[in-house]
């Protein structure tokens, strides 16, 4: 089969289109033909070797839709089911492996596309409003990176909700009025938020606010967060630490929260079937949706992560196997 993999750290030219065997299912695995794979921001960092230590050959890839190749025994899946999947490892590929826990058949009236573009972001936005941020309708919330893919699907699944007041951050103000379709009511800068947040909310601050940025992004945030209210911290796409003290939060009762969609997939996985079965439904019926930014084939892979590290596009960047 064809494959993107790498051999070591680096800049878009470690990504090498090659040929590898096709990879052989265990119990509760599944072999899924890989129609379309997305790309998120975590594939760059683990080209980069950003994520800590990697094993070569490295294939990227966290989610992937196409169809089921091959199933274990008394498997719930059949050859030829529509699925959207986390694989196992990597979906860079024509064909790859997935624990059944993290395999999800979609509706035969949804696109691949749009299939593919949808379960990282979907099922890890979705989380965040609900579960983590728990959201209410009378809250105002800021979503930072609003125009990135997770920024996206923040926004619609607040709007969704009927949050009172969205405020998307975005670092080009060109992409102020794509955010603004998407349901965000206020666009700010990096450079200032914290002023508007405080300047909409009688001084008072934003309830939730969804930080996946970190760095000075995060002391920033903080000073525009209500009492009472909730940082949610989930990423660090400027490569440095956000730092708070533990006076932050106490006299103020707010909290920091954490979460990771990767270590809920590795340690509670079944956590995300309930999520996606919800969101598959809310695709279908067209009450969400993700904007596809542009298509590239498999062996232009390396062109794709140029586009997501440039920023300069909207929605969703996805790979046609």
């Amino acid at each position: 089969m064809k494959a993107i993999i790498q051999h070591e750290c680096g800049n878009t030219n470690v990504l090498l289109y090659t040929e590898m065997e096709r990879p052989k299912i265990s119990k509760n695995e599944v072999l899924i033909k890989v129609a379309f794979t997305s790309v998120n921001y975590a594939d760059i960092k683990n080209r980069l070797g950003n994520k800590g230590k990697v094993t070569f050959p490295l294939m990227l890839g966290l989610d992937a839709a196409g169809t089921i190749e091959e199933s274990s025994v008394h498997s719930s899946f059949v050859k030829g089911d529509r699925v959207i999947a986390f694989p196992k490892n990597g979906s860079y590929a024509e064909y790859v492996i997935a624990n059944e826990e993290l395999v999800f058949k979609i509706p035969d009236t949804l696109s691949f596309e749009q299939a593919a573009a949808m379960p990282t972001v979907s099922i890890l936005s979705y989380i965040l409003i609900h579960e983590i941020g728990m959201v209410k309708k009378q809250d105002t919330i800021v979503v930072h990176s609003a125009a990135g893919g997770v920024g996206s699907m923040l926004i619609q699944v607040a709007k969704l909700l009927g949050v009172q007041k969205i405020i998307g951050t975005i670092g080009d103000l060109e992409k102020g009025d794509y955010v603004k379709r998407l349901g965000a009511d206020i666009i700010c800068t990096y450079e200032t938020f914290t002023e508007q947040v405080l300047n909409h909310t009688n001084n008072e601050g934003a309830n939730v606010i969804f930080d996946s940025v970190a760095g000075n992004v995060t002391n920033k945030s903080l000073d525009c967060l209500a009492l009472y209210g909730t940082l949610v911290q989930f990423g660090n796409s400027s490569g440095k630490a956000g730092v708070f003290k533990t006076s932050d939060v106490h006299s103020s009762c707010r909290n920091i929260k954490g979460f990771s969609l990767g270590t809920t997939r590795n340690y509670d996985p079944g956590r995300l079937a309930p999520v996606a079965k919800k969101l598959l439904g809310l695709f279908n019926s067209k009450q969400l949706t993700l904007p596809i930014a542009q298509v590239f084939h498999l062996k232009e892979a390396a062109e794709a992560h140029k586009l997501v590290e440039s920023r300069n596009y909207r929605g969703k960047v996805l790979i046609k196997i």
